[in-house]
Parts: C-alpha cells; structure tokens; sequence
C-alpha cells in the first residue's frame, strides 16, 4: 500500500490551477501575497490556501475582498469534524461572503469541492430560517426570575427555565402540602405543571394518590441548595393567595 505523503499548502495549488485552466482562466500564482489569481474577461479571481481553516485565513481572505468579490479559501478536506461543526464553518463562509474550496487527496487522485461559492449573503433570509430557534429562545428568556447563571461558565450547572419551574413546583408542595397539578396550575406554576410532576426528571415529587403529589425527600434536600429561588417564589405565593382572600 502506497503511504500518502504529508501535505503541503503547495499541494492544494495544482488541482485547483487545473480546475481555472480548463474554464478558461490565465492563472498565477503568489501575485502580490495572493496565493493564487485567475482572470478571464477582466473577472478577477482570488484563491487563498491553507491547510486548516483559521483566523489568519479568514483575515487573509477578507483582506482579498478590497481587490475583487471573487475570493475563494481553499483547504483539505477534514477528515475529522462533526456534522454541526461542519455546518457552522460553512455558515461563517457564507456571511463573510467567501467562497470554499476543499480538496481531497488518495494516491492517485486529487478531487476538488466548491463547497460554498462567493455570493452576497442576505441576512433576513438567514434570520428567517432561524425564527423558530429565535422563539425557543426568548420563551427561555421569559420563562427566567431572573439571571442565577454566569456567563461563559458552562461547566456548572446551569439554571433553566424548567428547572425554575421545577423548583416553584416544589416550594409550593413543601409550603402547602400535597396538591394536583391542577390546583398547583390555578397557584401560577404553569402549563407545564402536569408533564413536570409526570416525568419527574429531578426526582422531587412522589404521586401519593391519583393526581395527587408531594415533595420527596430527595426534592426537599435538593431545594434547599436555591434560597434566592426558594424566597422569590415563596414571596409570589404569599402575594397570590393575599389578591385571592381580597377577592
């Protein structure tokens, strides 16, 4: 079996010359610090090479786009990079305005992708296409008392929006008793209510009768790690049964 050989950025220069070649392009290489040109007709065309997609080659080919729109970056094909991580560097490409070129290398052959060509990105399109992640978003947001979570630190846990609603759940059982989810629903804990209790995630609640659930041990040890919680919601359920006994 044939070894391939390291490669070089030297190595992406050939396949793609050929490929300008054939379309009718003059094409030169290192013109100015441009790794290589292709012109035909007065259209301009700028390659940029490197062996891994990076800053420096971002800023490279950003750099290019003050001489022409026509700029394409041109890497080896990863052969090692999740499907989402994929996705997120064509993206990049996309709202830079660049194009991508990757090529693959076997022993015989060298095979060329125009993964992403240069074109005008239209971001109302893209924030279009994302409008459900926007609204899953801002439902979490709102779903929030307020900001318990550190930014950047993502290796501790996390407060969410569930997990509020889990900890209100449980307040309430640990102030009032066992309760429904219906009579925990008309104390303002939420639609959610019903599937919380149900798919007991945390394991907090145990179910003492039909419909009927209260606080487990484990829920009353774990929600006295959230005082700040445990005080707000506390206060809100003070103040709603308060507006109840006026009406």
């Amino acid at each position: 079996m044939t070894e391939m050989k390291k490669i070089l950025e030297v190595d992406l220069y050939e396949p793609i010359q050929k490929h300008f070649l054939k379309q009718g392009f003059t094409v030169n290489g290192e013109v100015h610090d441009c790794d290589l040109t292709a012109v035909k007709d007065h259209e301009l065309v700028i390659v940029e090479l490197k062996l891994n997609l990076n800053i420096e080659l971002l800023l490279q080919a950003t750099r290019r786009q003050r001489l022409t729109e026509a700029v394409y970056i041109a890497i080896p094909k990863p052969k090692r990079m999740s499907k989402k991580r994929w996705n997120d560097v064509i993206a990049l490409v996309k709202k830079l305005e660049l194009g991508l070129i990757t090529v693959s290398f076997t022993a015989k052959r060298r095979t060329l992708d125009f993964v992403v060509h240069p074109e005008p990105f239209d971001r109302k399109k893209s924030t279009g296409e994302n409008r459900r992640k926007k609204s899953k978003l801002l439902k979490e947001i709102e779903g929030r008392s307020a900001d318990y979570n550190t930014g950047g630190n993502s290796k501790s846990k996390i407060m969410t929006a569930y997990k509020e609603n889990c900890i209100q759940i449980a307040c309430y059982l640990e102030k009032e008793g066992p309760m429904s989810a219906k009579t925990l629903r008309e104390l303002g804990t939420g639609d959610k209510t019903s599937s919380i209790l149900y798919n007991n995630f945390y394991k907090w609640f145990e179910r003492i009768q039909r419909g009927v659930y209260s606080l487990s041990d484990q829920g009353k040890l774990e929600l006295a790690e959230y005082p700040a919680l445990v005080e707000y919601y506390l206060e809100r359920l003070a103040s709603k049964s308060s507006d109840d006994s006026v009406q």
